[in-house]
This record gives structure tokens, C-alpha cells and sequence, in this order.
């Protein structure tokens, strides 16, 4: 079962998933195509707040996500 929690950073969650990367360019986080952005700001920034600085809608994002077979895990910092 492929787990997300949107409180990881982008380069963990790619780093579990590569298959991950592709499917987030296709969601408009196309700076992940650059090597060195992932590397640099993709260890700082969380998923969930990447989300919101590109203006995808969170749950737009877990459905995306689950229709893609990820399953998102609840966090109590949520």
C-alpha cells in the first residue's frame, strides 16, 4: 500500500515513491522537473504546503492522489 502523508517534505515522498514525481509535474508542480529545485526546496517543503502555494485545493489533491493508488494518512498536525 503506497502511504502519503501531506506533512512530508516533496523529496521524501518522491524518494519513497519516484513514480510520484511525474504525477505531481502533471498536477502543475512543474519546478519538480528541475533536479535542483527538488534537492533544494523540494527537502524543505511539504507536499501540503506546496499544494497551497501553487493553488491546488487540498482535497482536489488526495483525490487526484488516491485516484492514482496512494492512500492519505490523517496526521494530528493536520
Amino acid at each position: 500500500m503506497k502511504k502519503i502523508n501531506l506533512n512530508e517534505t516533496v523529496y521524501q515522498l518522491i524518494q519513497q515513491y519516484p513514480e510520484l514525481k511525474n504525477i505531481l509535474v502533471h498536477m502543475g508542480f512543474t519546478p519538480l522537473q528541475n533536479d535542483h529545485l527538488l534537492n533544494s526546496v523540494g527537502r524543505m517543503m511539504p507536499l501540503k504546503k506546496g499544494a497551497e502555494q501553487i493553488g491546488l485545493d487540498i482535497p482536489e489533491l488526495i483525490a487526484k492522489l488516491e485516484g492514482q493508488g496512494f492512500t492519505i494518512e490523517e496526521n494530528a498536525n493536520d
